[in-house]
């Protein structure tokens, strides 16, 4: 059987510090750590999403691959059926071969972008598709989808690998962080990855003649409900430590998920007014690129990764 790691590689998942969790087990005895991930391929679906921003889906949609397990246990998270350690989809549904075989399939109908989404825990995963996919001489533009709860060392690692940064950029303060995502450090954690893609991309997101992006940086915020404040400091944040030239998407789609209905805020669908709130300081705080979304985007948004294609 051929060796997909690189001996770096083989030693991170040895003693696994791959994210700001630092679990230290070894993912060759089992999927012991906080993402409850092993060293398999820990792919929950590998499928065309044509609902990302458009200038990530492009006019044909992008190739995603879903890895199961998450570094964040977001209690809101519409992906909750492959991110926990104990559901349904942890282990390897995927094995190398047939990852790459499934991701060239859908590359050969046209789509050139691939995106890789919560792969912070799966890095080493990550790269040998890449390399595979390079053997293959197939080159997609490479999409970096990620929670934004990335070690910098890390990120500096992906410098001329990945071609577009999408990173989330969830919380503010602390408090919020702990509660909904089980990860106080996040700000802290998120605003330094953040800086390290944005040294390595500037404000610039470059697109090709079908208006794709093909390299660069693009910032995802999704507001919650009962918590346009936290979302206007997360805006305030980003001015400050990066730029109001980089690209954000704010994003409206937030739908309770099963876990959250019977929540004091969660619960509910976000406000109108609560998301204007937020797009006005947005426009307040002179960020010039970037996209809204329709307030009835939350209809679209929800998967069901029991599906070949779990968003159709």
């Amino acid at each position: 059987m051929k060796e997909i790691y690189l001996p770096e590689e083989r030693s991170l998942l040895s003693n696994c510090s791959l994210c700001p969790r630092g679990c230290r087990v070894d993912r060759f005895a089992g999927g012991d750590g906080y993402c409850g991930a092993d060293t398999g391929m820990n792919i929950a679906s590998i499928c065309i999403h044509r609902g990302e921003e458009p200038v990530i889906s492009g006019p044909a949609g992008i190739c995603n691959i879903f890895f199961s397990g998450c570094n964040l246990h977001c209690i809101f998270c519409q992906n909750h059926e492959i991110s926990r350690p104990d559901n349904l989809y942890k282990g390897s549904f995927f094995s190398f071969e047939e990852a790459i075989e499934s991701v060239e399939k859908i590359l050969s109908t046209g789509i050139n972008s691939l995106g890789f989404v919560s792969p912070s825990h799966v890095i080493p995963q990550m790269k040998a598709i890449i390399r595979g996919l390079h053997e293959k001489d197939l080159r997609p533009v490479l999409v970096y989808n990620t929670n934004g709860y990335d070690k910098p060392d890390v990120i500096d690692s992906l410098e001329g690998l990945i071609d577009v940064y999408l990173p989330d950029f969830k919380y503010a303060t602390n408090e919020i962080a702990g509660k909904f995502s089980d990860a106080t450090d996040y700000p802290a954690v998120a605003i330094k990855a953040l800086k390290r893609m944005y040294y390595q991309k500037g404000s610039k997101l470059l697109t090709g003649n079908d208006g794709r992006a093909v390299n660069g940086l693009l910032i995802r915020h999704l507001v919650l409900p009962g918590h346009a404040e936290e979302s206007k400091k997360v805006l305030r944040i980003i001015a400050e430590e990066l730029s109001t030239g980089v690209h954000i998407s704010l994003m409206s789609q937030y739908h309770p998920s099963p876990g959250v209905l019977k929540h004091s805020d969660l619960g509910r669908s976000l406000y109108f007014s609560e998301y204007s709130e937020v797009a006005e300081e947005m426009q307040r705080l002179g960020f010039r690129n970037g996209w809204l979304q329709e307030m009835d985007s939350n209809i679209n948004y929800r998967p069901d990764f029991s599906k070949e294609h779990p968003f159709e």
